[in-house]
């Protein structure tokens, strides 16, 4: 009998939601990872095979901050990036994570940013 641990657990709810989620280059895949200290995105071009946006929660407007006030912030950065990269829309990949705390804050960052999701 295998043992699986929570982060296995994680990697297979990802694998499932990758499997029904792309990105295109009018609308990208919001890629989210987060950790015990912060939360870091990218927005993925999957056909080219590109990274279009990113951010991290080492950047120095974020570091300060609290980690749901660092998440909201934090999408709207990337929203602005998104935006001067001439991306309107986007897919919302939440990477195997629930839909609550952090990664919800980070989405309504990146809506609040002006990024359609």
């Amino acid at each position: 009998m295998s043992i699986t641990t929570p982060e296995k657990r994680r990697l297979k709810r990802r694998r499932r939601v990758r499997a029904k989620v792309a990105g295109t280059a009018e609308r990208p895949r919001i890629s989210v990872f987060r950790s015990n200290r912060g939360i870091a995105a990218q927005l993925v071009d999957d056909i080219d095979g590109r990274t279009i946006a990113a951010v991290q929660w080492t950047e120095p407007e974020l570091r300060e901050l609290k980690k749901t006030e660092q998440a909201a912030k934090a999408g709207e950065l990337l929203a602005q990036r998104a935006k001067a990269a001439g991306v309107e829309s986007a897919v919302f990949d939440r990477g195997g994570y629930q839909y609550h705390g952090r990664v919800k804050a980070f989405a309504e960052g990146v809506r609040e940013g002006g990024l359609t999701v």
